[in-house]
C-alpha cells in the first residue's frame, strides 16, 4: 500500500521486515524469498537506487533459478525486471541480454497472444531504438501490436502506445507519410479516450508536428505543435522543462520558416525555463544557447551570436568527448560566425577543428566530411588564397562524386567553385 502511495521508506520498512522473518522461518532458496528480494528490489527501483536494485533482483533470479522449472513464467518476470534497471543504467547489450532472456522462457510457456509477449517484444524493440537499429526496433513493435490489436478493445491506450512506438522509429527512419499514419492512430484514440488537457494528447500533438516539420510542411508543424503548447501551459508549472522543450520545438519551426525574430522569442523562453530548472552545466542549456547563437547568426547579429555560441561550446567542451561530433558542429557554427564578420582566420581554426573531429569520427567518403573541405576551400577562396582553395575544393569534389547521385546540386555547387578559382589562379 506504501509502496502505490510513493511513501518509499515505509514501503522499504514493511518489506525488509517481512524479508527478515522469511529469512528466519524459511530455507535459504524457498520460493517466497524470491518474492521478498523483490519487492525490496522493486522499491528501490522507484527510488532510482540502481546498484541496489540489482543486488535484490539477482538474489531473487538465484533462488528462481534454483527452485522452479527453466520454463516457469517467474523467471522471465525476474529477467525481465533486470533488464528494465540495465536499460535505465543505460548499458543497453545487458538491457538485451536479459530481455530477450525472458522473451526466450515466454515463447515457450506462454499462448501466442498472450500479453506478457506483448510486454518482451515492446521492452526488445525500446533497446534497438535506444541503439539506432531501427529495422530491429520495427519488427519488435510490429509483433507487439499485433499481439495488442487481438487482445485490447481497439480504444484501448495501450494500443496508442503501440502506435506511437511505431510511429517513432517510422520517424527515424524518414519514413515519414508512414510515421503520420500511425501517429494519427495514436491521436484518435488518445482524443476519444482522455479529457482535452491531458498530456498523453500532448505527446501526440508534439509527435505529429514533429513528422510535418521534418517534412518541411511547417505550417501544420505549428499547428500541432501549438495545440500541445497550449495543454502545457494549462497542465504544467511555468518552470517545467517539458515546457522548454515545446518553446523550442515551435521556435525551430520559426527558424526554419526564416522567421527569426519569431525564432528567437521562442528560444529565448525555452532559454529561461531551463535556466531556472536546470544546472549551468546541463547539456540542455547548451542546446538552448547553440539555438540563440544560430538565429542570432542568421540575423547577422554576429557579436550576440558569439557570446552565446560560447557558452554553449563551455558546457560542451566539459561534458564530451574531444571527439564528440556535437562538437564538430558547433566549432563550425563558430566557424560561420567569424565569416560574417571576414575574420577569415579565425574562421579557419573552428573549421579545421571540426574537419579534424569529422576525420577521425566518419567514414572517408561521409557528405559532412565534403562539407568541411568545401567551407575551409572557400573560406581560403574569401581570403585570396586560390591555390589552397582549390586543394579543398577538389577533395570536396571527389567525395561528393562517391557519395552523391551525379544531378545532386551540391555536385554542381562544389564544380562550379571550383571553376571560379581556377580562373582566379
Amino acid at each position: 500500500m506504501y509502496d502505490n502511495m510513493g511513501e518509499y521508506s515505509r514501503a522499504l520498512s514493511y518489506y525488509e521486515k517481512t524479508l527478515d522473518i522469511h529469512q528466519k522461518a524459511l530455507p535459504p532458496n524457498h520460493p517466497d524469498l524470491a518474492s521478498d528480494y523483490n519487492d525490496v528490489g522493486a522499491v528501490h527501483y522507484k527510488m532510482g537506487e540502481y546498484p541496489k536494485v540489482l543486488s535484490y533482483y539477482e538474489r531473487s533470479l538465484e533462488i528462481r533459478r534454483i527452485a522452479l522449472p527453466p520454463n516457469h513464467p517467474d523467471l522471465a518476470t525476474s529477467y525481465n525486471n533486470i533488464g528494465e534497471v540495465y536499460k535505465d543504467m543505460g548499458n543497453r547489450s545487458k538491457a538485451l541480454e536479459f530481455y530477450e532472456k525472458a522473451l526466450k522462457i515466454r515463447e515457450k510457456a506462454l499462448p501466442p497472444n498472450h500479453p506478457d509477449l506483448a510486454t518482451s517484444y515492446n521492452n526488445i524493440g525500446e533497446v534497438y531504438k535506444n541503439m539506432d537499429d531501427y529495422s530491429k526496433a520495427l519488427e519488435f513493435y510490429e509483433k507487439a501490436l499485433k499481439i495488442i490489436e487481438k487482445a485490447l478493445p481497439p480504444n484501448h491506450l495501450d494500443l496508442a502506445i503501440s502506435y506511437g512506438n511505431i510511429g517513432l522509429v517510422l520517424n527515424n527512419m524518414n519514413d515519414y507519410s508512414k510515421a503520420l499514419e500511425f501517429y494519427k492512430k495514436a491521436r484518435k484514440i488518445r482524443e476519444e479516450a482522455l479529457p482535452p488537457n491531458h498530456s498523453d494528447l500532448a505527446i501526440s500533438y508534439r509527435n505529429i508536428g514533429l513528422v510535418y516539420n521534418n517534412m518541411n510542411d511547417y505550417s501544420k508543424a505549428l499547428e500541432f505543435y501549438k495545440k500541445a503548447h497550449q495543454i502545457y501551459e494549462k497542465a504544467l508549472s511555468s518552470n517545467h522543462l517539458d515546457l522548454a522543450t515545446s518553446y523550442n520545438n515551435i521556435g525551430g519551426v520559426y527558424k526554419d520558416m526564416g522567421d527569426y525574430p519569431k525564432a528567437l522569442e521562442f528560444y529565448e523562453k525555452a532559454l529561461k525555463v531551463r535556466e531556472k530548472a536546470l544546472p549551468s552545466d546541463h547539456s540542455d542549456l547548451a542546446i538552448s544557447y547553440d539555438n540563440i547563437g544560430l538565429v542570432l547568426s542568421n540575423m547577422d547579429d554576429y557579436s550576440k551570436a558569439l557570446g552565446f555560441y560560447e557558452k554553449a561550446l563551455k558546457i560542451r567542451e566539459k561534458a564530451l568527448p574531444p571527439n564528440h561530433p556535437d562538437l564538430a558542429t558547433l566549432y563550425n557554427n563558430i566557424a560561420g560566425v567569424y565569416r560574417g564578420m571576414n575574420d577569415y582566420t579565425k574562421t579557419l581554426q573552428f573549421l579545421e577543428k571540426a574537419h579534424k573531429i569529422r576525420e577521425k569520427a566518419l567514414p572517408p567518403n561521409h557528405p559532412d566530411l565534403a562539407g568541411s573541405y568545401n567551407n575551409i576551400g572557400m573560406t581560403y577562396a574569401s581570403k585570396g588564397d586560390y591555390s589552397k582553395a582549390l586543394s579543398f575544393l577538389e577533395k570536396a569534389l571527389v567525395i561528393l562524386q562517391k557519395s552523391l547521385p551525379p544531378n545532386h546540386p551540391s555536385i554542381k555547387t562544389v564544380t562550379d567553385a571550383i571553376d571560379y578559382v581556377k580562373k582566379k589562379i
